[in-house]
């Protein structure tokens, strides 16, 4: 196994404790330990890409250990009341949303390449940026310093969350409507004139 890939599924390992670093409330360990894990996350793709190690392995688990770390790490503080449960509900209901749509697809016979969107690595980014704002405002204490950059974070994340829903959602629609109702991929010829 390469290099990335291990710093990856390290990433994977740090997710439950900093569920538990919060439970225990933590904040600050939960706080450090979260940077580790972002610091990791462009450790990764960095060697990865420089040294020529970019394998299919880690091109799946990659995304599978940022979506571990962000929706655990999103349902505890929305749990916890650190953040607003909406977003927690939106964060996680996108992904739900998302590896549903690919699991039917799959399961129709109709493997669909998932290419991330501009706004989803947007949002991904404005994810981890609300938990490092939640977190060093309560780890830290730096609440009344901090909250208005909270509270904006927070609602553009929510924002970018939707908005990359409904784009993933017509994407999929569109891939879908590639077939035909016995499941054959249309041409050109099957279009109306």
């Amino acid at each position: 196994m390469y290099l990335p890939n291990i710093i990856t599924v390290s990433r994977l390992f740090l997710a439950p404790f900093i569920i538990w670093l919060i439970v225990s409330e933590n904040l600050t360990g939960a706080f450090i330990v979260f940077l580790i894990a972002g610091l990791t996350d462009a450790l990764d793709g960095f060697i990865a890409r420089r040294f020529d190690m970019l394998t299919e392995l880690g091109a799946y688990l990659d995304p599978i250990a940022d979506k571990a770390l962000l929706v655990s790490t999103f349902v505890t503080l929305g749990y916890f009341n650190y953040l607003p449960a909406w977003l927690a509900i939106t964060v996680v209901s996108r992904d739900v949303l998302i590896i549903g749509a690919v699991m039917l697809s799959w399961l129709m016979g109709r493997a669909l390449e998932v290419k991330p969107l501009w706004i989803s690595k947007l949002n991904t980014v404005l994810q981890i940026t609300v938990a490092i704002l939640v977190l060093a405002e309560h780890g830290l204490n730096l609440g009344q310093h901090m909250h208005i950059y909270v509270v904006a974070a927070i609602w553009i994340t929510g924002a970018t969350t939707i908005s990359s829903a409904v784009l993933y959602l017509v994407v999929w629609l569109r891939f879908m409507a590639t077939y035909d109702i016995n499941g054959r991929k249309k041409t050109a010829l099957d279009e109306p004139h």
